[in-house]
């Protein structure tokens, strides 16, 4: 591989938005797993419910940081903003759905610890929210 393809494939993958988007997936997980860490081991609610109210927290603090910090997606007309706010819970339901299976085979039935699943699920559900994110919700040539 040449110099030149390497610094464009380099200036590709290391660059404001996905060192950004990384930081913010890692603090959206933090809220996550530990509002999941809260409602299931400390208060007692069971796992599935558990990680989807922890889900709920942190789809809104996920969206919030992504839409200002990340994306730095430009205020439109209400209509585009419903639709990014609808894409972007959409997609994380998906990404959701993927978890939720991961836990109730690996936790439910195979009886493995909860917080090493759930940490383990997360690495899959960043790179899936980050592809939804970019490709489908705040890419803003799309929107225009």
């Amino acid at each position: 591989m040449n110099k030149d393809k390497f610094n464009l494939i380099w200036s590709k993958l290391v660059n404001r938005e996905t060192i950004t988007y990384i930081i913010a997936g890692v603090l959206t997980t933090i809220v996550n797993f530990i509002s999941y860490y809260v409602f299931c081991n400390l208060l007692g609610i069971e796992n599935l419910f558990a990680n989807v109210i922890a889900w709920i927290i942190a789809v809104i603090f996920a969206y919030v940081i992504n839409y200002v910090w990340v994306f730095r997606s430009k205020k439109g007309e209400k209509k585009q903003e419903l639709e990014k706010v609808s894409k972007f819970f959409g997609a994380r339901l998906f990404s959701l759905g993927v978890e939720e299976l991961g836990l109730y085979v690996f936790v439910n039935i195979l009886n493995w610890n909860n917080l090493i699943v759930k940490a383990s699920l997360a690495v899959i559900v960043i790179i899936l929210n980050y592809f939804f994110s970019k490709v489908f919700i705040f890419n803003e040539k799309k929107l225009a």
